[in-house]
């Protein structure tokens, strides 16, 4: 019994990822959790336990008397973030240069070849797919469990910020270059460079969403500009 409740509310508190990282559950938003109990026909204590899987990771927060609130992500919050998972990831590549087998690279090889398919033909959501598997994969080579769960706790986070810097001008260029030069350490085993070139990697990601996201406030500011004669201000007489 006690393995199949918790088979239960980590099912629900996958739904509830799933819900949030969709949008159909968006930031500062309640969770209702009697409509959901209600929708999916579950008690309320599988997905209490839930949330609280969630309140832990970061993605809801509880307000007593309250209830749980889908949590924002601020830009505070990348300032912060986008150099511990540099750190990180830099190491996950440095540790994967010391382990990888011929038969790692080889894969990781073929999955470069389909990224810079992708960055030739401009297909960004492609991109995304192949570049998450080439990150999940040096992660997998590296073999650090602890550094895999501590990697994956922040992706969750950044997940909530829907994140696109692969839109900022020139950045899919950039970033296939960047990733060939962590593959190109990778192969020759340079641990070192691997994660130096990781750490650069993240730290451009960080860099393009800013200038990516003060592009867009520009142009709203600039959509946005008030216009006095829409006010009917009157005009002052010279005569």
């Amino acid at each position: 019994m006690p393995n199949s409740h918790n088979s239960l509310h980590d099912e629900v508190a996958e739904r509830l990822r799933g819900l949030i990282f969709s949008g159909d559950l968006t930031p500062s938003q309640w969770v209702n959790e009697v409509q959901l109990c209600e929708t999916w026909e579950i008690s309320r204590t599988p997905m209490r336990e839930a949330l609280k899987v969630l309140t832990a990771e970061g993605l809801v927060r509880h307000e007593p008397r309250r209830g749980c609130f889908v949590n924002e992500v601020t830009e505070q919050d990348l300032d912060e973030i986008f150099p511990v998972i540099a750190l990180l990831e830099g190491r996950c590549a440095h540790e994967a240069a010391c382990h990888a087998s011929d038969a790692d690279l080889k894969a990781l090889a073929a999955l470069h070849d389909q990224l810079q398919a992708h960055e030739q033909a401009g297909r960004i959501p492609d991109y995304y797919a192949t570049n998450y598997t080439i990150h999940e994969s040096i992660i997998a080579m590296a073999g650090n469990k602890w550094l895999a769960m501590a990697i994956g706790d922040l992706r969750k986070i950044l997940k909530l910020a829907r994140l696109q810097q692969l839109n900022a001008p020139g950045r899919l260029a950039q970033s296939l270059s960047e990733h060939l030069a962590i593959f190109s350490a990778l192969q020759d085993r340079n641990a070192l460079a691997a994660e130096e070139a990781m750490r650069i990697h993240l730290t451009r990601q960080r860099e393009a969403l800013r200038s990516l996201m003060q592009s867009q406030s520009s142009r709203l500011s600039s959509l946005i500009k008030p216009d006095v004669n829409h006010f009917n201000v009157p005009k002052v007489s010279t005569t």
